[in-house]
């Protein structure tokens, strides 16, 4: 059972469905006065609005039933929108407030914030986006905040691989619009409550698509900006998505986009101590996942914060978390040992090669890193009374368990329907996927934050 391609589905579909956006807007209009500057007319020519009409929620329902005539963006007008001047403000207040910014502006030499914010005010943004990162501001202000985030901490990778001033700028652009595409999906998604999985993951890994036909319609940016916007959830060994990329398949601005989706989604979900700590040990132990020369960049910024939290692991709770580890792992070699080997063989495009694949990377990273279960649980009786090598393990216990909940996720992407079929390498499949799914349940609210939008 081959798995789909979704860009060739995406671009059919992900930048039509306007649904869950368009009532981000029109909620927007109840609070910010939005008028229109021109009639809006459907894609027949029937007039739904005239001219100088305020917009607000009662609007949605006769918009979402038509297919417009152009962008609605492009023919609205709303108060205070986004600007280069606001963003620039925005990033500073960043700089002096924010936990992560502060870190890359003290590891920077001389002018940091400057230098950070120097790109910046070079960005080229299109009425259309404007009012995009407007509704992005107003309707999802966790998500906005994340992108002037992602845009500083790309714009400090790119300064310390020695880009200059002007090779930053098309960097933070793609940065700041990274994932536009989020304001398309259904608002489950931005309930850090909700577990989404199976079919539902489908809009999760279709976002990065459409944030890259968005920003591709404008035709004013390089190509390259809506590359990396498409590249910015890949990793370097191939695990990612929309297209599972590899190495140098994945371009330099992508490689920078997707380290820094990494970096501010943990500073994003922990406290500031533990976030340092965590993200220390996730890059040290994603050597194969994430580019190591700008991993190589990152971490010196990370030890002005990675110091000993308030965090606490017992004993047991360390062997639990190694012991699932181990657990998991058995069971695929179980389910392994009565398939046909050819099924586990690459190039197949058989659901259990690629499961098969990932889990052998995913051990010998582990095996590399000293991390394994068959070494930590080697380690943990000499941890007795070590409340910060407790700690450590857990923590790597856990950063390999978020790897196997990757995979489950990344069957549950490519292949949905696979419950339903009745060959043995797909049964050997789900039978693993719903059993690990089950167990990692237990430990989701210490997850990794690596798979965040």
């Amino acid at each position: 059972m081959s798995a789909p391609d979704p860009i060739t589905e995406a671009a059919a579909a992900a930048a039509v469905d306007d649904r869950h956006y368009l009532r981000a807007l029109t909620d927007m209009a109840d609070r910010r006065s939005v008028v229109t500057q021109d009639a809006l007319y459907t894609d027949r020519g029937v007039k739904l609005v005239d001219k100088g009409v305020r917009v607000d929620s009662q609007l949605y329902d006769r918009l979402v039933k038509h297919k417009l005539r152009g962008k609605i963006e492009e023919q609205l007008a709303v108060e205070d929108m986004v600007s280069v001047p606001s963003l620039v403000q925005v990033a500073a207040a960043q700089c002096e407030s924010d936990t992560l910014a502060y870190l890359l502006v003290h590891t920077l030499d001389g002018m940091a914030t400057d230098r950070l914010l120097a790109p910046v005010r070079a960005i080229m943004l299109t009425s259309a986006l404007a009012f995009k990162l407007t509704v992005m501001r107003e309707q999802h202000p966790a998500l906005f905040a994340h992108s002037v985030r992602m845009m500083l901490v790309s714009v400090y990778l790119g300064i310390k691989a020695g880009w200059d001033e002007r090779e930053c700028v098309p960097l933070a652009t793609a940065a700041l619009l990274h994932d536009l595409g989020v304001m398309h999906m259904d608002p489950v998604w931005h309930d850090p409550s909700n577990k989404v999985s199976g079919a539902g993951r489908k809009q999760l890994l279709v976002h990065p698509v459409t944030a890259m036909l968005l920003v591709r319609e404008q035709n004013i940016y390089p190509r390259s900006v809506g590359q990396a916007v498409l590249e910015h959830h890949e990793c370097m060994d191939g695990s990612g998505y929309p297209r599972g990329l590899r190495g140098e398949q994945i371009s330099r601005m992508g490689q920078v986009l997707l380290l820094a989706e990494v970096v501010a989604a943990f500073f994003e979900k922990y406290a500031e101590d533990a976030a340092a700590q965590r993200l220390s040990l996730t890059l040290r132990l994603n050597h194969r996942k994430l580019p190591a020369d700008l991993v190589a960049h990152m971490l010196p910024a990370l030890q002005l914060r990675a110091v000993q939290s308030d965090l606490t692991v017992t004993q047991e709770d360390a062997q639990r978390t190694i012991g699932l580890l181990a657990t998991a792992l058995g069971d695929w070699e179980q389910q392994c040992a009565g398939l046909p080997p050819q099924l586990l063989q690459p190039p197949s495009e058989q659901a259990c090669a690629l499961v098969a694949q990932r889990l052998a990377a995913l051990q010998k990273t582990l095996f590399e890193a000293g991390s394994h279960p068959r070494q930590l649980v080697e380690v943990l009786p000499h941890l007795q009374g070590d409340a910060q090598g407790l700690l450590e393990v857990d923590l790597l216990g856990r950063e390999a368990l978020w790897q196997l909940q990757s995979i489950v996720n990344l069957v549950h992407g490519r292949w949905p329907q696979l419950q339903d079929s009745q060959e043995v390498g797909d049964i050997a499949v789900v039978q693993w996927r719903d059993a690990c799914a089950q167990r990692l349940e237990a430990i989701a609210p210490s997850s990794s934050p690596a798979a965040a939008g």
